[in-house]
Order: C-alpha cells, then sequence, then structure tokens
C-alpha cells in the first residue's frame, strides 16, 4: 500500500478509517461533497444500539484509540413501550441498552468529534469537493436511494428526558415512530417502510399521539428527515477498494440503527489496510450475520401489521418477566440459529432485488414498497392543528432539512 491514501465521505466510517490509517503514519486525505461533517444531519437525535455484541461499544471505541467524551452521549437503560393498542410496558436493563446522540454541526454532535479527533490524527479533510469512488481506497458515501425514511419534528419541552418507542403501523407504515427527550430538547420521528403520498401527515398524526400522552408542552424548532438505502452486496472489497458503512450496506434493516456498524466497518478497513486483518472475511464473520438478521426480522414486519406488531410486544415483555433483563430479547433477535438460517434464502428472494451498480458490484437491495390499502386514513383534528402549528412556526423562520421530494 502507498503511503497516501485517499478515503471518499467524511461521516462516521469514513472519519473512523481515516483516524487509524493517520496515527498508524500514513497520509491520509478525506474527500466530501457536502460542507462539512454532519451537514446531512439537522442536530437530530439517534441512537448507538448495545446489544449486537456483548462488549459495550464505548469500551470498544476506547480500546480503538477513540475518546467517547468528545461528544454528547445520554445512556438509557430503560425506554417507554408503546404497543399498537396504545399500553406502555417498560423493557429494561441494569447497564445500558443504547445511547442518544445529536448528529449535525454543532460543537458536541458525534460527526464534529470525529472530525476533531480525526484533523489531530493529521488527516486532511477537503470538504465541498466531487471524488471518483475510482480514485479512492475506501469508499464512506451515503445513500443514493430510498428503501425507508423518516420524518421527524425538533422542539423546546420541560419534559424530563425520555426515551419512548412506538410500534404502530398506521402512524409508521410498517416500522414505529418514537420521542428522545434531551435536557429541554426534544424529537418526535415517524419511519416509513412503505412509500406514500403526503408522507407529512404521518409525522403530524404521530405528533397529535404524543401530544395527547404526554404532557410535552411542545414549541416546534425545526423538522428534519432522513432516508436509508437498505442493500447486501456480493462483495465488499472490489477492485482492491474497500466500502464501509452505509456504502458496504452495512446497516440494519429492522430498526435503521447504522452508527455501530459504520465506526466498526470504518476501523475494520483501516485495520485491513495495514495488514492487521482482512476486510472481507472479517466483515463476512462479524458484521454480515447481524445484517442478514436484521434483514430477515424486516421481512417478517412487513408482513405482520398491528397484530404481528403487539404480538413482538408482549413477547419482548414475557422475555424480560423471564429472565429479569429486558437487552436479552433484543440480543435474541440479531442471533444466527437454524431458523434464520432455513428463511434466508426466503427472504432474499422476496424482499431484495438484485442491482448491477455502475462501479460494477452487485447488490441485492430492499426497494421502497408500496403503500397498502390501510395506509389511506382521515387525520384527525389534533393533527389538523398539528399542522397549522407547524404552518405558524414555517412562516416565523422553522426549517425543514428533509423534504418529501429528497427521499
Amino acid at each position: 500500500m502507498s503511503r497516501e491514501v485517499h478515503i471518499l465521505g467524511a461521516g462516521l466510517s469514513g472519519l473512523s478509517s481515516a483516524t487509524i490509517l493517520a496515527k498508524a503514519g500514513k497520509d491520509v486525505h478525506v474527500h466530501e461533497i457536502r460542507s462539512d461533517s454532519g451537514a446531512r444531519f439537522d442536530g437530530d437525535f439517534q441512537g448507538i444500539e448495545n446489544w449486537t455484541s456483548e462488549v459495550d461499544f464505548f469500551q470498544e471505541l476506547a480500546d480503538w484509540g477513540f475518546d467517547e467524551t468528545e461528544f454528547k452521549s445520554n445512556s438509557f437503560g430503560i425506554i417507554d413501550l408503546i404497543h399498537p393498542d396504545d399500553v406502555v410496558t417498560n423493557p429494561k436493563t441494569e447497564g445500558v441498552a443504547f445511547r442518544v446522540v445529536e448528529r449535525g454541526t454543532a460543537d458536541h454532535t458525534i460527526d464534529q468529534a470525529f472530525k476533531r479527533m480525526a484533523l489531530e490524527s493529521g488527516v486532511k479533510i477537503h470538504y465541498g469537493v466531487k471524488k471518483a469512488p475510482e480514485e479512492c481506497d475506501i469508499v464512506a458515501a451515503g445513500p443514493r436511494e430510498s428503501s425507508a425514511v423518516a420524518y421527524g419534528e425538533i422542539f423546546h419541552t420541560k419534559h424530563r428526558n425520555l426515551v419512548a418507542f412506538q410500534l404502530n403501523d398506521k402512524l409508521a407504515p410498517g416500522a414505529y415512530s418514537y420521542l428522545i427527550i434531551i435536557d429541554g430538547i426534544g424529537l418526535i420521528c415517524t419511519c416509513l417502510w412503505r412509500k406514500q403520498r403526503n408522507s407529512g401527515r404521518y409525522l403530524d398524526e404521530t405528533i397529535a399521539w404524543y401530544d395527547r400522552n404526554y404532557d410535552l408542552d411542545r414549541k416546534p424548532i425545526k423538522r428534519v428527515g432522513g432516508k436509508g438505502d437498505f442493500g447486501i452486496p456480493t462483495k465488499y472489497v472490489h477492485e482492491d477498494r474497500l466500502y464501509v458503512g452505509e456504502a458496504g450496506g452495512l446497516q440494519d434493516f429492522m430498526w435503521g440503527f447504522g452508527m455501530r456498524y459504520a465506526i466498526t466497518s470504518g476501523v475494520m478497513a483501516a485495520k485491513s489496510m495495514l495488514g492487521e486483518l482482512e476486510y472481507e472475511k472479517e466483515v463476512r464473520g462479524r458484521l454480515l450475520p447481524l445484517v442478514k438478521a436484521s434483514a430477515i426480522n424486516r421481512f417478517l414486519m412487513n408482513r405482520v401489521g398491528n397484530r404481528g406488531f403487539k404480538m413482538v410486544a408482549n413477547r419482548w415483555m414475557r422475555d424480560q418477566n423471564r429472565s429479569g433483563d429486558g437487552l436479552n430479547f433484543m440480543r435474541w433477535l440479531y442471533k444466527p440459529g437454524l431458523f434464520r438460517k432455513v428463511l434466508w434464502p426466503i427472504v432474499k428472494i422476496g424482499m431484495l432485488r438484485r442491482k448491477d451498480l455502475s462501479d460494477g458490484r452487485v447488490v441485492h437491495r430492499m426497494p421502497f414498497r408500496k403503500a397498502l390499502k390501510r395506509d389511506s386514513w382521515v387525520p384527525s383534528i389534533e393533527a389538523e392543528r398539528v399542522r397549522e402549528q407547524w404552518k405558524s412556526t414555517r412562516r416565523k423562520g422553522g426549517a425543514v432539512s428533509f423534504k418529501e421530494s429528497d427521499a
């Protein structure tokens, strides 16, 4: 390997690769089409899960040489689990189930923290430039197409810190919604795994539900969102280029978690270039089984509706009552086994579609599913009020960072 290394993408996966390589003495150049790391996001909260490994992820970060105190994070061991029939239960664990971090360009975000650590290591980051993947050693670019979208509203609130997770096929077709409150700032988000017209109505209705059930005293700030492109490539190293994070399809099909896979794959790619491991083998051994398990879970979720969601919520709580640890159920969901091995060929044929990419790679990706008849309904009066409230906020300067057309 030449001493100079070029990486496409200044997100978490690209910057994690860059930092490790620069610390090893490489001349690392990261090329990013956006104006800054985290510019794709706009202050929204996201979670880093802690159930796909027995090792706490922050311990892994420390072992890799990253300083988790560089960015703000809040740990949670308990959540409000909202069933489709509005029953609320509380999965919990003694340890850390997940951590909430902020994405974006503010100093305390995880994106800016990884940028600082990269720069301190000697990485040269080139923002606002286009670079062809063929000119890079590691490809860490973001999503191109849409398999699912998320719409959210950030707001001021006096409510205590909280994470609430709602399984509801009406408010979040095929998926879930959530409420996160951290130090006076809240985010309500709904995730859509079926393509809809006038998608904003789902967010309005979801906000109305949380307004009814939580004392939020919500004061809107802005609306955010994003898209996910879910697919599994046939290989992770192509023409000597290593594909990491979203570029490598290393994401959670079930819940959409991606940060842990992104950073882990970035570290693996760097160590591979330093001769410490074989990237293709490492990804297939450690990350691909988790991605496949999540794809199987997604395949099943796509077919169950609210009745199935209720069964999942009840099973989760029964497992917690039996084992005493709500995290065990989440670990079980991602554990490879005979049942998932038998299901995988069915999932691959039934949910994924082969696509030949322009760079010569082949990926089996999940297309954005069509809407169902049950997705058509009349908005509630409360949702109409939420819409009018947002219109008023927009007139006063409230920003929208992700529009329906962006999907």
